[in-house]
C-alpha cells in the first residue's frame, strides 16, 4: 500500500464563475470526493487544498459587517480567517468521504499552522492579492484605514499580502500519528495557517500573509515520506505554449528541465515548483494532472509525472 498525498487545487472546490454559496461548495466536494475515495480504498491517503475563494468570501462579510457595525472595528486578520476555512472545508470532505467510503474508515481534519521566517524576503513585496476590487480612491481610503499595501489589479485596485515560503509545519506528529492508525487525514488547508515567532524567538503568532497551498503541500509530503505527491488541478498535464496552435502536453520531465521552460506564477508556476522540490528533494515522483484522472495518475499512467528518473522532457 502507497503513501500517496493529494493537492487539490481552490478550483476543485469552487468552480470559476461560480457564485459562492454552500451548495456550490458542497457539489464540487461531493464531486471531488468521489474520485479521492477510489485512491483511499487501495492507499494512504493525506489530502491538502487550497481556499482563496473562501478566504475571499469572509474577508467581503468581515468587511461587511465593519460597515454596518462601525467602521472602526478591525477585521479579523488572514490567520484567522485561514483558520476557519480549514474547518469549513475540512468538514464537507470529511463528510462527502464518509459517504463514498466505508463506515470503518476514519476521516480526521487538522487544523494545521505552518511556519514562516519574519526575513523571508516575500514581507518586503507582497504579491499576493485577496479580497475583492476597488477603485484607486476607494483603495487608498480602505489601505489608509487598515495599514494594507494596495496594487494594480488589471483596471481596479486590490489587497496584496506577502506569500512567504512554508519552513515547518507544527503539527507533523499528530498528523503521523493518525496516518499510522489507517486515517484519512486533511492537513495544511491553504497552505496553512501563516505563524512566526517574535523577535524574540519564544512566542509564536500569526501573521498577515497567505503561504502558497502547492509549496505547502510538498513539504507536508516530504514530511509524511509520501510515495506519490499528486498536485490535483483543472487541466489534464502541464502543456508548453498552453493556448496556442502548438502546445503540447507533458509526460515525463527532470525537474531541473521542467522549472527552466518556466510558467507563470500566477498559474502554473507554484504547481511546477512544488512537485520539482519534491521530486528533487526525495527521488520519488511528483504528478500534476486532473482531479478526474486522479486514479490513473496514482498508477503512473496519466498527467505530467516528475521525475529525476529522467534527463530531459518527453511529451505526449
Amino acid at each position: 500500500m502507497s503513501r500517496v498525498v493529494v493537492a487539490l487545487g481552490g478550483n476543485a472546490l469552487q468552480r470559476r464563475g461560480e457564485v459562492m454559496t454552500a451548495d456550490n461548495q458542497r457539489k464540487n466536494v461531493r464531486v471531488a470526493a468521489k474520485q479521492l475515495a477510489q485512491v483511499a480504498k487501495h492507499h494512504e491517503l493525506v489530502l491538502a487544498h487550497g481556499n482563496g475563494p473562501q478566504v475571499g468570501l469572509l474577508g467581503l462579510q468581515n468587511e461587511a459587517y465593519a460597515r454596518h457595525v462601525d467602521d472602526k472595528v478591525t477585521p479579523y486578520p488572514l490567520d484567522v480567517l485561514g483558520a476557519q476555512t480549514e474547518g469549513m472545508i475540512g468538514y464537507m470532505m470529511e463528510q462527502e468521504l464518509g459517504n463514498e467510503l466505508p463506515f470503518e474508515v476514519p476521516l480526521a481534519t487538522i487544523l494545521t499552522m505552518t511556519e514562516v521566517d519574519p526575513k523571508d524576503p516575500a514581507f518586503a513585496n507582497p504579491t499576493k492579492f485577496v479580497g475583492p476590487v476597488y477603485s484607486k480612491e476607494e483603495a487608498d481610503k480602505v489601505a489608509a484605514a487598515n495599514g494594507w499595501t494596495v496594487k494594480a489589479d488589471g483596471e481596479y485596485f486590490r489587497r496584496v499580502v506577502p506569500s512567504p515560503k512554508p519552513k515547518r509545519i507544527f503539527e507533523m506528529r499528530p498528523i503521523k500519528w493518525l496516518i499510522e492508525k489507517g486515517v484519512v487525514v486533511i492537513a495544511a488547508g491553504g497552505g496553512g495557517i501563516p505563524t512566526m515567532y517574535d523577535e524574540g524567538g519564544k512566542k509564536l503568532e500569526g501573521v498577515e500573509a497567505v503561504i502558497d497551498k502547492d509549496l505547502a503541500s510538498s513539504l507536508l509530503a516530504r514530511e509524511v515520506e509520501a510515495d506519490y505527491f499528486v498536485v490535483a488541478t483543472d487541466v489534464k498535464a502541464v502543456f508548453i505554449n498552453w493556448g496556442k496552435p502548438d502546445q503540447k502536453a507533458i509526460k515525463r520531465a527532470n525537474p531541473d528541465a521542467l522549472i527552466k521552460l518556466g510558467f507563470a506564477a500566477g498559474s502554473m508556476g507554484p504547481k511546477v515548483e512544488a512537485a520539482a522540490e519534491f521530486a528533487t528533494l526525495t527521488g520519488k515522483r511528483a504528478v500534476i494532472g486532473a482531479l478526474e484522472d486522479i486514479e490513473k495518475i496514482v498508477e503512473g499512467q496519466a498527467g505530467t509525472i516528475v521525475t529525476t528518473e529522467i534527463d530531459g522532457i518527453e511529451y505526449y
